[in-house]
């Protein structure tokens, strides 16, 4: 593989990340398996995980931890992310309300948690997994500088934050003389790309690292939600059955888009998944997708897809099923902002 630059960092990571929030009671339950799956991956060339506390509550970090063990963790850039609720189920109601956020107290405390399940002395990139408006931004840098100069963490990202709180962090930084944010962890697809209007053209000003999540859209990029079938049973679809509830007019809205691009990819002589994890890739702005295999299959069908060019004329139609700036099943802004074709030839010219 082509390795990348993580944002201003130094570091270099493989152009596919590693996503581990299906090893676990979310998903795969075995830890043997799992374990065989995230060593296949760094087999092909991956050397970018991306894990979360929160995902089946420490069990993924443990999973990870223990696929690392023996030799293998020093050739990894490892992150992993904090802010979750880690005494109740995310999701659920109750609990404590200092186990969880965004806070100093709950920022130093659960990193040490989280070395201890990865099984390792420090973190590459440590990230917060939502932004929090009960915490002041200058309170949570504070600590991740603490944390950075400590050793525990070597560099720190943001998770799902919109664009005008990026910019906001990135300024108390400068004035307050701490660390800041350099990577910005968003969703982004074919059918969600929302993120081209604003947050993708901040971290390309500030020089960040973007690492998209869910770039098949939960699924629905994979080829198993089609026209004239039924909805497949599914992990995510037990946990969140309105995304996947055909009633719902934005979801026939993706179903819709879907058979257009799986029509696209046919002539292309692509799959429906390379198709859309070589669309994130091709953005200028774009580090490297997280991939979120579950099973062995799963992953051999996406590790390809990092060697896949998409050619203007494959871009143009994308763009034409579903238009730059659009989020299918959310409103949209009505800002068009520039085509990925036009993204690409601004960045060269620069």
């Amino acid at each position: 593989m082509d390795y990348r630059g993580l944002g201003r960092t130094g570091m270099h990571v493989s152009p596919l990340c590693l996503g581990a929030m299906m090893f676990g009671a979310w998903g795969e339950p075995d830890h043997d398996i799992s374990t065989k799956i995230i060593h296949r991956a760094l087999d092909a060339g991956i050397n970018f995980i991306d894990t979360a506390d929160v995902y089946s509550l420490g069990e993924s970090e443990e999973i990870v931890g223990k696929a690392l063990s023996g030799g293998r963790r020093d050739d990894v850039i490892l992150a992993t992310k904090f802010h979750g609720p880690m005494d109740v189920t995310m999701g659920q109601q109750g609990g404590d309300p200092n186990k969880r956020g965004n806070s100093r107290r709950w920022i130093i405390r659960e990193v040490e948690n989280s070395l201890r399940r990865l099984q390792t002395d420090w973190i590459d990139l440590y990230q917060v997994h939502r932004p929090e408006p009960e915490t002041d931004v200058e309170e949570t840098l504070a600590a991740l500088t603490d944390l950075q100069r400590q050793g525990k963490i070597r560099a720190f990202g943001s998770s799902t934050f919109p664009a005008h709180e990026i910019v906001e962090a990135q300024w108390v930084a400068e004035r307050r003389g701490l660390g800041r944010f350099v990577t910005e962890q968003p969703p982004y697809s074919i059918l969600v790309r929302g993120i081209e209007a604003d947050v993708l053209p901040v971290a390309e000003k500030y020089r960040m690292g973007v690492i998209p999540w869910s770039p098949l859209a939960g699924g629905w990029l994979t080829g198993r939600y089609r026209k004239g079938q039924d909805v497949p049973e599914s992990h995510r679809a037990r946990r969140l059955p309105a995304r996947y509830d055909l009633d719902r007019p934005g979801n026939q809205a993706k179903l819709d888009a879907v058979e257009e691009l799986a029509l696209l990819a046919e002539d292309a002589g692509l799959s429906l998944i390379q198709l859309a994890l070589a669309f994130t890739l091709t953005h200028p702005a774009v580090t490297a997708p997280i991939i979120g295999p579950r099973t062995m299959e799963q992953l051999e069908s996406q590790l390809d897809a990092a060697d896949v060019t998409l050619g203007n004329d494959v871009l143009d139609r994308i763009d034409k099923i579903v238009p730059p700036g659009v989020t299918l099943n959310r409103d949209d802004s009505g800002y068009m902002p520039p085509t990925l074709r036009e993204s690409i030839l601004r960045r060269r010219a620069g």
